[in-house]
């Protein structure tokens, strides 16, 4: 069985592996790591453990240990001989009955910069497409006469998806000179001969590259256009050949009439009612031309999917996940860009600035803190016990799946700990 264990002072991998009844090897294989490099306090790893013994780590409670190992909490305390309130101890040892997974579908976001595609990049996407249901190439953009502009290099990614059984998603969006244009989509939405002409290159496009998924991530909606959005969607839907699917990307919102640029223009029932699936983007409250905070803090993100399930049933939200943080430095100045980090940089800047990483409970989030040339820097990023947190999301609201942005951000216990969790819906 396989468990998440947290770096304490004067651990090594030698002794974590005698503790946990495992091996160096395993470790080192689970987590990514190099078995040279010292481990950092506070750093979160994989772990196997024999049988099916859990060693009870800081924050724990039954009642996400339940979540976590799909098993009823009931079921859990019974086998224990615990009451529901008991409080537990660090390490105590607990037996977990084997759960049944539950089956959702996983997508991951490819945005190649170079052409070719860099191999590494390619390597990646092959890594990670076993565990996924959809790979969504970013992008195919929205032009003014009705045309797509297309992505390069797409043959190499076709084969991978082909390869593994996952669908590969036709992601259109309407960037223009790298920003999301209002006007794009504002021309698309009320010239009806246009729209006729766009969908059409749409669907012969899908259907060009066997996409049987048509994802609209149209950003910056005006509040005008909200209706003829949702319009718009009923025509694709209206038009798609059998066997393919529709979806569409929202920004995170708490209710329908919550103001602001990026909000007005998308109507979260229309789109419930509308589409297959939607995709929430639940992160970026820690930005990079923001303060520092967590990317995706738990609190809100579960504010946000708690909202959307009063506007469309829960089997069609895919919840969004950030596979980066942020390296901010302070004091926070209105105009400053903080740095994007992984999941590896992070713990490699703890380390290299010998920092240990602590867990922000209420956020769901590690955090550290650490001086370079004079500056004091703070650092929020992702770990498997905050990818833990959104997986007991997903299961405790019953969600239809998970949407990583993006490839390529190193995150080397995502996989495993993904399968663990999850059955993966593979209809490719």
């Amino acid at each position: 069985m396989i468990q998440i264990a947290v770096v304490k002072r004067g651990d090594t991998l030698f002794k974590m592996a005698t503790q946990y009844g495992t091996t160096i090897e395993q470790i080192v294989l689970d987590n990514g790591l190099n078995a040279s490099a010292p481990l950092v306090i506070g750093q979160a790893l994989l772990v196997n453990t024999k049988g099916n013994v859990y060693y009870v780590q800081s924050g724990d409670s039954l009642y996400t240990i339940a979540l976590t190992y799909n098993v009823p909490l009931q079921t859990l305390a019974k086998v224990n001989n615990l009451s529901l309130n008991k409080m537990l101890l660090e390490n105590q040892r607990l037996y977990i009955p084997k759960g049944q997974k539950r089956i959702i579908e996983p997508i991951a976001y490819l945005q190649p910069t170079t052409v070719p595609i860099k191999e590494s990049l390619l390597s990646a996407t092959k890594a990670i497409s076993p565990n996924l249901t959809y790979l969504a190439y970013f992008s195919f953009e929205a032009k003014r006469d009705g045309t797509l502009k297309e992505p390069v290099s797409l043959e190499a990614v076709l084969n991978i998806t082909m390869q593994n059984r996952v669908i590969p998603m036709l992601v259109i969006t309407n960037l223009e000179n790298g920003n999301f244009s209002s006007e794009v989509t504002s021309l698309i939405f009320n010239n009806p001969s246009l729209q006729n002409t766009f969908i059409t290159n749409v669907i012969t496009t899908a259907q060009k590259y066997n996409m049987r998924d048509v994802h609209f991530d149209f950003e910056n909606v005006a509040p005008k256009d909200r209706e003829p959005y949702n319009q718009f969607l009923r025509n694709v839907k209206t038009r798609l050949p059998e066997g393919y699917t529709l979806s569409t990307t929202l920004v995170p919102k708490t209710r329908s009439d919550q103001k602001g640029a990026i909000y007005e223009g998308l109507d979260y029932k229309a789109h419930g009612t509308i589409v297959d699936f939607v995709v929430i983007m639940t992160y970026d409250w820690g930005w990079q031309g923001g303060p520092a905070q967590a990317v995706s803090p738990i609190g809100p993100v579960k504010e946000v999917i708690q909202y959307a399930k009063t506007q469309m049933p829960a089997n069609k939200i895919v919840l969004g996940q950030n596979l980066y943080g942020f390296d901010w430095t302070l004091p926070y100045k209105a105009g400053g860009k903080a740095q994007a980090v992984s999941s590896v940089a992070a713990v490699a800047i703890a380390r290299n600035n010998n920092v240990p990483i602590r867990y922000d409970y209420r956020a769901q989030a590690p955090t550290f803190n650490y001086v370079k040339d004079g500056k004091e820097h703070e650092v929020w990023f992702e770990d498997v016990r905050s990818l833990q947190a959104k997986f007991n999301l997903i299961k405790e609201q019953g969600l239809r799946g998970i949407s990583y942005w993006k490839i390529g951000l190193p995150f080397p216990q995502n996989s495993r700990l993904l399968s663990e969790n999850f059955t993966i819906n593979k209809k490719g």
